[in-house]
């Protein structure tokens, strides 16, 4: 199939980014392309990742400004209207069978196209904008895993397809395990930045922290001041974020909302580094409690002080092969081909989960 996949505009698809859906759509890119489809990606100008073939829209700078953040209203910004016009355009013009859509932008869920498309949702419905227009989207819709599905549903938007994300696998690796714990991400607060270096100090293991400040003002108020503690990393390239998670001796995630599905976590198990966690959203569904990490009760700060002391204590061979068996990329890929069939035939079939 000739498969075109839109992102965000709001950021430019790169090698050194902490966007998760960004590193989906860059998965799925390159699995689709291996398993013989023709794969495009739309994405804003400046998108640049070796092996793909991407189609740039150009967008004024001030679209950055159009960030969803929750907790806060969604910006609209005419120049993200016009950069998605512009997009589905182009993509009309590219005679492609199917459409993948990963922007969570109210503005491209509001576009009607031509050409069957599925809209996957990457976020929580917690934006209103955005949940309106899910509600009115006549294309599929498809959650990232069952909570955030049943979330979606909840509010009365019809998710027809349930497509848990899966990761590469980086192979094993023989390093030495360091007493520090990662914190990787994009650096807002409900992603639970601060409080995951706190804890990390708290227990004794270096924070590393890795990622960007996706909200500057929670930055400058809340992670700034720690950095004298911290080994800050910044935005790093993927094949760098796993070499760090290898060694590792924990990833934490005190997430502070709820977490649709949780890239992080399952790039950590792959890599063997156990996950300590928040009780939240889909790490459930992400993390197998007491084998290849561990969850606590949500804002308890001194449980996950001690899980993370725990979770050194667990097997890392047998972390990365829970891994392998529940998130490797080759049932993401079957999924989303099951459900790219069944929307091109004009099916509304619900594909099973491996």
């Amino acid at each position: 199939m000739d498969v075109a996949l839109v992102a965000s505009l709001v950021s430019p698809i790169v090698e050194r980014e902490a966007n998760g859906p960004h590193r989906v759509i860059v998965d799925l890119a390159r699995g689709l392309a291996a398993r013989g489809h023709h794969t495009t990606v739309y994405a804003a100008a400046g998108s640049e990742v070796a092996g793909l073939r991407i189609r740039e829209v150009r967008v004024p700078a001030d679209v950055a400004s159009a960030r969803l953040v929750p907790g806060r209203p969604q910006r609209n910004v005419p120049s993200l209207i016009e950069g998605f016009r512009r997009l589905f355009v182009a993509l009309e013009r590219g005679r492609h069978d199917i459409v993948l859509q990963h922007a969570f932008d109210a503005a491209a869920l509001e576009t009607r196209l031509s050409v069957p498309t599925i809209h996957v949702l990457h976020l929580p419905p917690i934006i209103p904008a955005v949940v309106r227009a899910a509600r009115a989207s006549p294309a599929p819709l498809a959650g990232v895993s069952r909570t955030s599905s049943q979330q979606w549903r909840a509010m009365g938007v019809p998710i027809t397809h349930v497509l848990p994300n899966g990761v590469p696998d980086p192979g094993a690796r023989a390093v030495s395990i360091e007493a520090a714990a990662l914190v990787a991400g994009r650096i807002s607060p409900e992603k639970g930045t601060a409080v995951a270096i706190r804890s990390a100090l708290a227990a004794g293991l270096e924070p590393w922290l890795v990622g960007d400040a996706y909200d500057p003002a929670y930055f400058d108020l809340q992670i700034r001041p720690l950095l004298g503690h911290v080994r800050y990393f910044g935005a790093v390239p993927r094949s760098e974020l796993l070499r760090l998670m290898a060694r590792a001796s924990v990833t934490l995630m005190p997430v502070d909302w709820s977490e649709p599905f949780g890239l992080v976590a399952a790039e950590a198990q792959m890599a063997g580094c156990p996950v300590v966690a928040y009780r939240r959203g889909a790490l459930p569904e992400v993390i197998e409690d007491g084998i290849s990490g561990l969850l606590v009760a949500p804002d308890d700060r001194d449980a996950l002080v001690r899980a993370a002391q725990t979770a050194r204590g667990l097997d890392r061979s047998t972390v990365r092969r829970s891994a392998l068996r529940r998130l490797a990329i080759g049932p993401m890929l079957d999924r989303y081909e099951s459900a790219m069939i069944s929307v091109a035939d004009g099916s509304r079939r619900l594909p099973s989960l491996a």
